[in-house]
């Protein structure tokens, strides 16, 4: 993958002027630094050479001027530290933001391939890095560069044959690091996908946690955990090894620069073109020219892993939504809830075979249709289709007689309530999930919606009403409660279009008996699509649709496809035997 330096430069945009005072003051604390050896050299080879009786007072002047220059190093070094990194952590909360919000953008079969755990790690970790880049990137790569090209123009006025002896010693340097860089990036990017597996592991297990200890399987899942870590390790230990070959190996050739300057230094006094101030100061400024140097190879590293989080990163902002809306797409003024599927066909992106093949049905507005058949016919997909959770492989929906492509998403999906079995709660309290079904509703309104869901009498004995915590997706709530919470979110809302997708399979008699009352309340105006599970529930439906594999085989009322004796009578029969 090309590095996208435009896109990665722009994100300096906002900070620009602070941005550039920081790297002046870098600028500036590295040009102070370099004076002391100068000093060094005066003191050396001018005073203490000179007028002994004036030496004192000119040493105590100098060390005046040393004074300042390490206040003004102490001052410029706070400002680039704190205002550094301040600069680094806000475009890093830039990046997070823009990243997070383009994934609320994805699809769902963005989704459906992706895990959590990978996708937290490159919210969290590949931009925590991309911090420490932005900031020390720049800062430290000037800083250092003014350092060492002010050292070389200075020993190059000191002894312009050893400086460029020591000078041939930095492209052998340049293209070992260049080598180098190319296996770290690559171990780095492994240790990034490793870790991100070792997080998806994590967030599966302890997301599942109480199925885990229902079946006793801790030793399952810590050994799953593990292999994940191992797998890690191994990673990290190939990175380990690759970082100490280059490092010793770059010390080796620092060494080796050393001790050119200390036998043509010392050879170059013998010979009388060198003094022995000036050696020492040469010493100190080749210590100027190696630090920058070895820091910057130190920062490799984390150039390394900065460059492989700010190309995962735009891995992720690479990515289009599969589903969008067309331009100047239709945004629906009153919606009546006429839905209709045309010869409607569906498969996965990685299934061959097809879902659901030339599909033709019509639900009139106010029509309450059930939806049932064997498990896998498709029948949670053909509800999900209407609100372009996923697009249609060939044929049209229309709603209101306008194809759902044609219609703004938002405008779309805000005329469609979905109440599903597997109730998503989010942590926080019970008003704040009702909430979500309209975030600028009243208390009275929420308070309205829970009693129509048959929720408020269990909100109210809850220790703190409507203000009372929850936990992580519900979990101090029980099935049926957590039901009805979904159902007063529902209410909220007020769509014109319901679909209830086996909303009450999973909850015990007297729970289903309440939610089922709900539900029935919930859909009174409004078309809804039931998809069923337990046959015994949709008896009073208007219109049942019996959906196979085949497609749509039988339609009627629950007496008339009894009376035929056909698919929906044999599954209504082993219900009814069980």
């Amino acid at each position: 993958m090309r590095f996208p330096m435009k896109k990665f430069l722009s994100y300096y945009r906002p900070y620009l002027r602070l941005f550039l005072l920081v790297l002046t003051c870098a600028c500036m604390v590295s040009a102070a630094s370099l004076v002391f050896p100068l000093l060094v050299q005066y003191i050396t080879k001018d005073v203490l050479q000179g007028d002994v009786s004036a030496a004192l007072s000119k040493v105590y002047g100098i060390g005046g001027l040393m004074l300042v220059l390490v206040a003004i190093q102490n001052i410029g070094n706070y400002f680039v530290d704190y205002k550094g990194h301040e600069v680094g952590a806000r475009m890093e909360s830039d990046l997070r933001g823009e990243l997070f919000a383009h994934m609320q953008t994805l699809s769902f079969d963005f989704y459906d391939k992706g895990r959590t755990g990978q996708l937290m790690s490159r919210i969290t970790n590949d931009l925590l890095l991309l911090s420490e880049l932005y900031h020390h990137g720049p800062e430290d790569y000037i800083k250092y560069l003014v350092r060492f090209i002010g050292a070389f123009v200075i020993l190059f006025f000191i002894n312009a044959p050893l400086t460029i002896a020591v000078f041939c010693f930095f492209p052998l340097l340049g293209l070992f690091s260049l080598y180098f860089n190319k296996r770290l990036n690559r171990a780095l990017r492994t240790n990034k996908e490793r870790i991100g597996d070792v997080n998806a592991q994590a967030e599966d297990s302890l997301s599942g946690i109480r199925v885990v200890q229902s079946f006793t399987n801790e030793p399952v899942e810590i050994g799953k955990f593990n292999r994940e870590n191992n797998r890690f390790l191994d990673s990290r230990k190939k990175t380990y090894k690759a970082e100490a070959l280059f490092y010793n190996s770059f010390e080796t050739i620092i060494q080796l620069i050393t001790i050119t300057v200390i036998i043509f230094g010392s050879a170059s006094i013998v010979g009388s073109t060198l003094e022995l101030a000036d050696l020492i100061t040469f010493l100190l400024y080749i210590g100027f020219m190696i630090e920058p140097i070895q820091r910057l190879t130190h920062m490799s590293t984390q150039l390394q892993e900065g460059i492989t989080g700010f190309q995962r990163f735009m891995e992720i902002m690479n990515l289009k939504p599969t589903i969008e809306n067309k331009p100047n797409a239709l945004i629906l003024p009153k919606v009546d809830g006429d839905i209709e599927f045309k010869h409607v066909s569906f498969r996965y992106e990685d299934h061959l075979d097809r879902v659901l093949a030339d599909l033709s049905f019509h639900v009139h507005p106010g029509e309450y249709v059930a939806l049932v058949g064997p498990s896998g016919a498709g029948k949670t997909t053909l509800c999900s289709l209407i609100p372009r959770f996923y697009e249609t492989t060939g044929g049209d929906i229309l709603l209101d007689g306008i194809n759902v492509r044609d219609i703004d998403l938002r405008s779309l999906r805000s005329s469609i309530g979905i109440v599903q079995q597997d109730v998503y709660l989010f942590a926080g309290t019970v008003m704040e999930n009702i909430r979500y079904g309209d975030p600028t509703a009243s208390e009275e309104e929420i308070i309205e919606a829970a009693k129509h869901a048959n929720a408020h009498d269990f909100i109210m004995n809850l220790p703190n009403g409507y203000h009372s915590e929850i936990g992580q997706r519900g979990v101090k709530l029980s099935g049926g409660q957590k039901q009805r919470l979904s159902i007063a979110r529902v209410f909220l809302k007020n769509p014109p279009v319901l679909i209830l997708d086996e909303a009450t399979s999973a909850l015990d008699n007297e729970s289903e008996s309440i939610v089922k009352e709900s539900l029935e309340s919930l859909a009174r105006g409004r078309t809804t699509i039931v998809i069923a599970h337990r046959l015994s529930t949709i008896r009073n439906a208007g219109r049942i649709l019996v959906l196979t594999t085949d497609g749509i085989v039988e339609q009627g009322t629950h007496a008339a496809l009894l009376a035929q004796e056909g698919v929906y009578a044999q599954l209504y029969s082993k219900q009814f035997e069980q």
